[in-house]
């Protein structure tokens, strides 16, 4: 549930972006980026969202059905452009955005009277980020939401969390501290856990959210690899060394393969490698959505990963 919109990325690598003079045009937005991760490894998927009732508002459309995700909960609102969102490619980790979003995004327009609570509180797992709290009526759906569900395993929140968006970053820090105490399942990165629980100390935040009634914290730490943490279990996997093209889609193929490795009840240390993993491939690539990979090329990772290290070892 949440951010959906267009990404235009540029097609020359390294270049300023008022020096690009081609773009690719691709599905954009966290949440729908994590819903086709989890749709290309094979999970049902659907997306709750509003775009423009315009060209790229249907563009998105298209673009959720030809990855298989189930565009039902997708509609238009009148008057609001479809997001785009704009990056500059400036390989191993500068990648500055430009999100056009005014007057208002339409996927802050989500109403709670417009939700399928069935849906929402059938579904096995159910993701949210930090945006869709940023403004109304789309912070009251997000909490309609949850309600629904009442604290049902799966439910996840990614902190997702974008400046930008946001009127105050206390502002932010507060909401996300409410969020956090309707959900089981809490993702981000060092910057993003900070918000939520005031330390970027992976281990005390992860402490912190757990303390908060969560039942898995992860925290992503960029080249120090990745923490889970639940009350009874700490997990830390390191990263997958990669060739960086463009890092923007890595956390949402992380997310999608999170969703994968839940609903199939593994464990957690082969959950998060495997998440990791698939973030890895993506960050190699230049595209979001039409770059997730498949669980095939993802166990090909790990299995030339683990012969690596048994080669060293």
């Amino acid at each position: 549930m949440g951010r959906v919109g267009v990404d235009l990325y540029p097609l020359q690598i390294g270049v300023p972006l008022r020096e690009v003079e081609t773009f690719g045009r691709y599905l954009g937005g966290s949440p729908a980026n994590v819903a086709v991760a989890a749709a290309r490894l094979g999970r049902t998927a659907a997306l709750i969202s509003r775009t423009g009732a315009d060209p790229f508002g249907r563009f998105v459309r298209d673009a959720l059905r030809g990855y298989g995700v189930d565009d039902r909960h997708l509609a238009a609102v009148p008057g609001l452009p479809t997001p785009l969102t704009f990056c500059e490619i400036r390989p191993p980790e500068d990648f500055p955005l430009f999100f056009y979003r005014q007057p208002k995004a339409p996927d802050l327009v989500i109403r709670p009277e417009e939700l399928d609570l069935t849906a929402i509180s059938g579904a096995r797992l159910f993701w949210t980020t930090l945006t869709g709290l940023s403004q109304e009526p789309s912070r009251e759906a997000h909490h309609t939401a949850w309600r629904a569900r009442g604290r049902k395993p799966y439910t996840v929140l990614d902190l997702d969390y974008r400046p930008m968006f946001w009127r105050d970053p206390r502002y932010a820090a507060e909401q996300a501290r409410l969020a956090v105490g309707r959900v089981t399942v809490v993702v981000g990165n060092v910057d993003e856990i900070e918000v939520a629980t005031g330390t970027r100390e992976p281990h005390r935040a992860g402490a912190a959210l757990l303390a908060a009634g969560v039942e898995l914290a992860i925290v992503k730490q960029g080249s120090a690899g990745v923490l889970a943490m639940t009350a009874g279990e700490s997990v830390e996997v390191p990263a997958v060394p990669v060739e960086v093209v463009n890092g923007l889609g890595a956390g949402d193929a992380f997310g999608g393969a999170l969703c994968h490795g839940l609903l199939a009840g593994w464990p957690l240390e082969r959950t998060v490698r495997f998440a990791n993993a698939a973030g890895a491939i993506v960050a190699g690539r230049l595209a979001c959505a039409p770059d997730m990979p498949t669980a095939g090329e993802i166990d090909d990772l790990l299995t030339t990963r683990d012969a690596q290290e048994a080669a060293h070892a």
